[in-house]
């Protein structure tokens, strides 16, 4: 059978591990950075092909391929991916299945704030530093912890000088911090999901105010960063997932073992 999985998170790769231990059973797999299509293969993938597709060109390469199945494990902020995904098995005729992270349960707590978007997220750190520093004389930094591709939001209307950025040790996100003006000193480099006590390290370190993140799911470490936030009183401002109204109807999976398991079963 070939199977073609939409990687690029940690999700994926045990998918795609799982998988390709099974002889009768040939892997390709799409990633959008070569970072993520070197992780892709050491996981077992046959095949890897990198870069952003639309739904055409999906379409295109499940043909080219022969492909069965697709499984879209993307992001789950990776919402245009999955239109893609779904435009491109129904052109091509093949079966989808959407593997989806469970949702993180937030704390209820005064110091979480939910946003439906970035630009509201921007809104809202301006609020709560307003507040912040007419109630005190401290000033702290803002921790993004929402992937490179949207620290723009941010920059758009705070200096730099205040925002702290954790992003992938690659040179195409250390230069995006660069470029919209992100100074070296505030910029952590590191790749994995952290506990909640180097969370609180980090935060005490860079003297932070203000967390922003978005709701990736436990695989994401979401409810770490956002626990170690309000363990020192500080807020955290959280975007959460994009609906994605495609979804409705499709096959879909929380948990790794039983997406395969439906799949060796076929």
């Amino acid at each position: 059978m070939n199977i073609m999985v939409m990687a690029g998170t940690s999700d994926a790769r045990k998918i795609i591990k799982t998988l390709s231990n099974r002889k009768e059973i040939n892997i390709l797999a799409t990633a959008t950075t070569s970072h993520g299509a070197d992780l892709a293969r050491s996981s077992g993938a046959d095949n890897v092909r990198e870069g952003r597709f639309d739904s055409e060109a999906l379409a295109g390469i499940i043909k080219e391929n022969d492909v069965e199945l697709l499984i879209d494990a993307t992001h789950p902020f990776a919402s245009e991916a999955t239109r893609n995904a779904i435009r491109a098995s129904d052109t091509a005729s093949v079966k989808y299945i959407r593997f989806e992270r469970p949702p993180t349960e937030l704390p209820n707590s005064e110091f979480v704030y939910q946003c439906s978007s970035f630009e509201d997220a921007a809104f809202k750190i301006l609020q709560i530093l307003k507040q912040t520093h007419n109630n005190s004389d401290k000033n702290g930094k803002i921790f993004h912890l929402a992937g490179v591709n949207t620290l723009h939001y941010l920059t758009q209307k705070i200096p730099g000088e205040m925002i702290v950025a954790r992003i992938l040790p690659s040179v195409y996100s250390v230069k995006k911090c660069l470029k919209l003006g992100i100074p070296h000193k505030n910029i952590v480099a590191m790749e994995g999901t952290f506990s909640q006590e180097f969370n609180s390290i980090l935060m005490e370190e860079y003297q932070i105010g203000v967390v922003l993140t978005k709701e990736s799911g436990q695989s994401g470490g979401t409810f770490s960063k956002i626990q170690a936030a309000i363990d020192l009183d500080i807020s955290v401002v959280v975007v959460m997932r994009p609906e994605i109204v495609e979804l409705q109807g499709k096959l879909s999976f929380d948990d790794v073992k039983s997406l395969c398991d439906e799949v060796l079963v076929e």
